[in-house]
């Protein structure tokens, strides 16, 4: 009986006697996938932030003999950045933008998560298919006709503007960037309104509160999880959005033109800053990185809620 069981081992292939190792014992290929992932990550996320760093510290023209190090030591480049053009303008323009986009959203996508999510009326579900099947259009579609549209110039807005259009105004990016993340912000809060217990709002009903007073004491705080992500997702792409910025603007900080377009700025006529342009990137990456930390538990419940149903 042993030299069957002898012989039908040997007559094993590389693979089949893999899978059976890793049958009995599967700690080792969960500690194997482990190391890959782990390796997997470092790689394609953290070693481009690793490269800027060398070649932010490397002094200007010598970025070409970099390998792992940097080609000498400069931390002075992260107060260059500042000097050569106002980049601190950049990045405080796409946080108001960033900032003002995420509200608006956060505000609109809670009453159109509310009504879909805890109301029942007539075209519902077509309405809500409609909304999906917008976010899926791509940005480029809409902008010939809201660059006519901020382009006009119109009597209302001169009192604000000045020239009556909103090209190089916070509004011509806050308005399009909201309605472009929208449809994922309705997305996500109707699905978390959709899970509170009604008897939770009806409580609130009961002690006099109207709707909107639920809405705002009851079902956002207990749909936390759900705000935060929408909100930070919201607040990400929008700090990050260059396409609409690009073309709303002239490119100047005090039009409000943002940071991708600061980090542009150190490209010259003859020469490119590329150590300059390094850490700029960096700087401008550690509010994101800032937010994503302070947010890390809110932003993985909300995503990986209802993954699993008790």
């Amino acid at each position: 009986m042993f030299d069957e069981e002898a012989d039908r081992e040997l007559d094993r292939g590389p693979f089949q006697r893999w899978a059976a190792n890793a049958i009995t014992h599967p700690e080792r290929v969960y500690r194997s996938m482990f190391y890959v992932a782990t390796i997997f990550f470092v790689f394609t996320t953290l070693f481009p932030f690793y490269w800027l760093l060398m070649v932010a510290l490397t002094p200007e023209g010598r970025q070409q003999d970099i390998v792992l190090t940097p080609n000498g030591f400069n931390p002075g480049a992260f107060v260059e950045v500042f000097e050569v053009i106002p980049f601190h303008w950049y990045m405080f323009n796409s946080f108001v933008i960033a900032a003002a986009s995420t509200i608006i959203v956060l505000v609109i996508a809670s009453l159109a998560g509310y009504a879909f999510g805890r109301l029942e009326f007539p075209g519902k579900v077509p309405l809500m298919l409609i909304v999906l099947v917008i976010s899926f259009f791509p940005p480029a579609a809409f902008f010939i006709p809201l660059n006519d549209l901020f382009n006009t110039q119109l009597a209302v807005l001169e009192p604000i503007t000045g020239d009556g259009s909103l090209y190089n105004t916070p509004g011509a990016m806050v308005l399009p960037l909201s309605a472009i993340f929208m449809p994922l912000a309705i997305f996500i809060l109707t699905t978390f309104y959709a899970q509170i217990p009604d008897g939770l709002e009806d409580a609130a009903r009961v002690e006099g509160t109207t709707r909107l007073g639920a809405l705002v004491r009851v079902i956002i705080p207990l749909s936390a999880p759900g705000v935060a992500t929408a909100g930070v997702l919201t607040f990400i792409a929008v700090y990050n959005e260059f396409f609409f910025s690009f073309l709303m603007t002239d490119g100047q900080p005090e039009n409000w033109a943002p940071i991708l377009e600061g980090i542009l700025g150190y490209q010259g006529q003859y020469e490119v800053l590329y150590h300059l342009m390094a850490a700029a990137s960096i700087i401008g990456v550690i509010p994101v990185a800032i937010l994503v930390i302070v947010a890390q538990e809110k932003i993985v419940s909300g995503l990986t809620a209802g993954a699993l149903k008790e």
